[in-house]
């Protein structure tokens, strides 16, 4: 009873198919093959521009009220 046998299986994929339709399955099989793809070139892209581009420090800016001092802070060794 663990496990379903190939009629199960395409008893599932008929009800899939008449409730969703062929061309919706198409249309989400697509989708999702597109947000598979770009995830793989976002990955390979981040992982490439943070290996290349050294991290930079942005500059302080100065405050517009006198009495504020902006410290960074550090830690003791």
């Amino acid at each position: 009873m663990g496990s379903f046998s190939i009629w199960h299986w395409l008893i599932v994929l008929l009800v899939v198919v008449l409730i969703f339709g062929t061309k919706k399955l198409k249309n989400m099989g697509s989708d999702l093959g597109s947000a598979v793809k770009g995830f793989k070139d976002g990955m390979k892209d981040g992982g490439a521009s943070a290996d290349a581009a050294p991290t930079q420090v942005p500059h302080q800016q100065k405050s517009a009220d006198a009495g504020t001092v902006d410290v960074e802070a550090k830690t003791k060794s």
